[in-house]
């Protein structure tokens, strides 16, 4: 007879949204263990599991603290509820919570007033859009009120207990209705001809169920001088007639995301099943109409972004990084993920970018015989970049009418060695992507987009060759070349006229929330203060370049406050959860001239 041995859940905070796959033990009759799903149309020696979850509702109503959702909440900030603010975001654990937390707390009510001034209540609007649920916002006094259960009501009064039957699979996703209540998982063995219980039932309760954190969202500024929303389209779209937006993000691969270094953030908000649906949920609330992801493990991208994105009009294309140096999981190694919006773009051609091989090239060209293992173990490092050619469905006036005048796009998409005694490495990549995407540019009179995380702060070798076209000789980063492969520092140029995206905030006008914006600029290097913030390491490694001959900035994502990322420490977090924040920017083509 089959027996369960033990029912055992990964994560013991369950939150709103995110999938919960119990771990379960069962024994066979020649005592051999296993975790394979039994169902009934496939039962095992005439037997197979059935499951039930379990709400476990009483009396009281929990409220969970805004700031620490493992937390239930002791205090509540009228303010909010005066100001129609979403009243999860009012609660508070105690008084030090509320204390610590006050001065991104005001930042709510200044913002909630704005938008009550500006168009009356879209700023509630505006706060649902990261509720999981996608209902909008959700009330803790309502949500009970209007429960209505997945199945036919059951009702279970057991030991004082009222349980609500809400789940009949293996695996569950709490909703709404669950925030504040103990789920219960019961997995039982049953006989395949009389379908009555064999042995015991094995359960197991859950810790109360917390709603999915839900950032401010960020907004989208304009610095075109063109006097645009600064909210997301209540329909969701970012672009206006014309116009096309981009979004480069740095998602944290799981195999990087371990608790040890990041001890910081509590253990449920850094598992994969959390963070995925996350940073999912944040990706498709931008509506950028191409995204460009780094650190996506393989596994992931065929089993969780390519399908999800795919319902969301995303047509996707990858490239998984080289494995010479890598020595782990395959499924687990992480790449480069470019997707666009079908109805926006169409797919014109796709490069694949090695450095392992041009690296091997390189050797073979320059260094002698007797030093081509030490150059080789120096230069391979598994990393790649994913050069895509899109052609646009629209011109700048929206639409596109005259389907003979083809608007082209090429987007490049990459992630620079991270190893800091490196640099020269760092520098030889750019540069090697570099001069490919000169060779393109030299063959069709294309805009370029180059998106990514450089792991190289402004102001040094790679960003300068980027964004001046060229290295000063006297560079610092130059000093570590122990290949000679940088020299002569002449040949360090490109052609391309390529801009940083986000230095459009140090060079416009004063305009609405311009003088915030450029608080969080570094008025030095024009770039932002950071896009990569940890416990040790915070500032900019992530850009989005565009070849300034063709392209405009019409508007940039608003970049985060230090302050505000402060208050758990860094990055990730409950609400964040990468250690690297998003950039998107809006571009228009310039209107094409005869060459």
């Amino acid at each position: 007879m089959l027996s369960v041995l033990r029912v055992h859940l990964p994560s013991d905070i369950p939150i709103v949204g995110c999938e919960l796959t119990p771990y379960v033990l069962v024994k066979r009759p020649d005592k051999s263990v296993f975790t394979d799903d039994i169902p009934e149309s496939s039962p095992l020696d005439g037997h197979f599991l059935r499951y039930k979850w379990y709400r476990i509702q009483s009396d009281k109503k929990v409220a969970i603290c805004s700031v620490h959702p493992s937390e239930q909440a002791t205090l509540q900030c009228l303010g909010c509820v005066k100001a129609k603010i979403p009243v999860l975001k009012s609660y508070h654990c105690s008084p030090k919570c509320f204390s610590d937390a006050w001065q991104h707390h005001r930042a709510l009510h200044e913002r909630a007033a704005s938008a009550v001034n500006e168009n009356g209540n879209e700023e509630e609007e505006i706060f649902g859009r990261f509720n999981s649920t996608g209902s909008g916002v959700t009330n803790l006094a309502s949500s009970q009120a209007n429960a209505a259960p997945v199945y036919p009501t059951t009702i279970t009064q057991r030991g004082g207990e009222t349980w609500f039957e809400v789940g009949r699979n293996k695996t569950y996703t709490p909703t709404a209705d669950d925030i504040g209540h103990v789920l219960k998982f019961e997995c039982v063995v049953i006989d395949a001809e009389t379908k009555q219980q064999v042995g015991h039932s094995s359960t197991l309760n859950t810790s109360r169920v917390i709603p999915a954190p839900s950032p401010t969202p960020r907004r989208l500024i304009s610095v075109s001088g063109v006097d645009i929303p600064g909210h997301l389209d209540l329909d969701g779209r970012l672009s206006s007639v014309g116009t096309f937006t981009v979004l480069s993000y740095n998602i944290l691969s799981d195999s990087y995301a371990s608790n040890d270094l990041y001890t910081y953030c509590p253990s449920w908000a850094l598992s994969w099943t959390y963070r995925r649906q996350n940073l999912l949920r944040e990706i498709v609330g931008y509506h950028a109409d191409i995204v460009c992801l780094q650190e996506v493990q393989s596994d992931h991208f065929e089993e969780f972004f390519a399908p999800e994105l795919d319902k969301h009009g995303y047509q996707a294309l990858y490239k998984r990084k080289t494995a010479e140096v890598f020595n782990g999981n395959m499924n687990a190694i992480d790449g480069c993920a470019t997707f666009f919006r079908r109805d926006r773009f169409s797919h014109v051609k796709k490069y694949e970018v090695e450095f392992n091989k041009a690296a091997q090239s390189l050797t073979d060209a320059v260094v002698p015989s007797a030093q081509k293992k030490t150059a080789l173990g120096r230069l391979i490092k598994d990393n790649i970049a994913l050069i895509v050619v899109l052609e646009a469905k629209f011109n700048n006036q929206g639409l596109l009418e005259n389907p003979g005048k083809r608007q082209l796009v090429c987007v490049a998409n990459t992630h620079v060695n991270v190893q800091q005694d490196l640099k020269d490495v760092k520098l030889w990549q750019v540069h090697t992507l570099l001069k490919g995407l000169e060779k393109i540019a030299a063959s069709a009179d294309i805009p370029m987009l180059v998106c990514g995380d450089f792991n190289s702060v402004p102001g040094s070798a790679p960003h300068a060759l980027l964004a001046m076209g060229k290295v000063d000789p006297m560079h610092q980063d130059l000093a570590v070349d122990p290949l000679g492969i940088l020299r002569p520092p002449t040949k360090l140029t490109h052609q391309l006229p390529l801009v940083s995206a986000y230095s459009s905030f140090a060079r416009i006008g004063a305009g609405l929330g311009l003088e915030q914006q450029r608080r969080r600029m570094d008025p030095t290097t024009n770039e932002p203060l950071f896009t990569n913030c940890t416990r040790d390491f915070i500032g900019t490694n992530d850009y989005i370049f565009y070849s300034a001959d063709s392209l405009t900035v019409e508007s940039l994502l608003e970049l985060l406050d230090e302050d505000s990322l402060r208050k758990d420490t860094a990055l990730p977090s409950p609400e964040w959860s990468s250690d690297h924040i998003a950039l998107v920017a809006e571009f228009r083509c310039k209107p094409r001239t005869r060459r």
